[in-house]
């Protein structure tokens, strides 16, 4: 009797044995899915497939976004996930984790630096000089005080957007000259081509954190507004920076 156990006992593990040995491991299960995807979306477009915030569901980050994938790759989801329970927004919130930004690191001596007050509110600003939000955002920052401002020339608007950086920044005074092209539009004066400007760097600072439009507001907690906001929502926001 006691044999026989025996016997069915190992039966059951050389079969459970076998059934796991012949299952794909989550990593393979991932790289079979990101095959699937990348022959619909073309090679290189998804840089990392994880588990996502709903169970059944893969996470897959592109270039620019994140979209979800079903456990087979069969089906492609565009849209943010909600939390039913908390109100949360899971998708916004992944990006924002993805999109943060260690404000420590910027490379300060690439902006234009303004500052107003005491200067003691920090944020930093990708900008196009060819950008009519932009020139929006900067007259509303004339109505704040106490802050102080490092814009980065994002040149990607227009084919004279890189000129006009490279005429500011070469400017005796760079922020006098941006601000009275962006407020007054003030046409700054012709900078010689010798004038070394930090186009490359910014260029490549905006592509290793994803700025994929101005303007794009970088605050010392690592979170970002991309687009325009009005000075209440911007006061609110340098509010619950402080806070932290």
């Amino acid at each position: 009797m006691k044999k026989h156990h025996i016997q069915l006992a190992l039966i059951l593990l050389t079969a459970s044995t076998l059934a796991a040995a012949g299952k794909p491991t989550e990593s393979q299960q991932q790289n079979a899915v990101i095959q699937k995807l990348e022959q619909r979306l073309g090679a290189g477009q998804i840089e990392t497939i994880t588990a996502g915030p709903v169970s059944g569901l893969y996470e897959v980050r592109t270039k620019s976004d994140i979209l979800y994938t079903d456990k087979e790759g069969k089906y492609l989801i565009a849209g943010k996930v909600i939390d039913l329970t908390s109100g949360k927004n899971l998708t916004e919130e992944r990006l924002n984790e993805i999109n943060k930004i260690d404000f420590k690191t910027l490379p300060l001596d690439a902006a234009i630096k303004f500052t107003k007050g005491d200067g003691s509110r920090v944020i930093a600003i990708f900008e196009d000089p060819n950008c009519g939000y932009c020139k929006k955002l900067r007259h509303t920052l004339q109505e704040m005080d106490n802050i102080t401002i490092y814009t980065y020339q994002f040149n990607i608007l227009a084919t004279d957007s890189k000129t006009k950086s490279h005429d500011i920044w070469c400017a005796a005074d760079r922020a006098k000259a941006w601000d009275e092209w962006m407020l007054n539009n003030k046409v700054p004066a012709t900078a010689s081509a010798d004038c070394k400007d930090p186009d490359e760097k910014v260029q490549a600072l905006g592509k290793r954190y994803r700025i994929q439009g101005t303007p794009a507001i970088i605050f010392t907690d690592g979170s970002r507004i991309p687009g325009y906001v009005d000075a209440k929502a911007l006061e609110t926001k340098l509010a619950s920076v402080k806070a932290k």
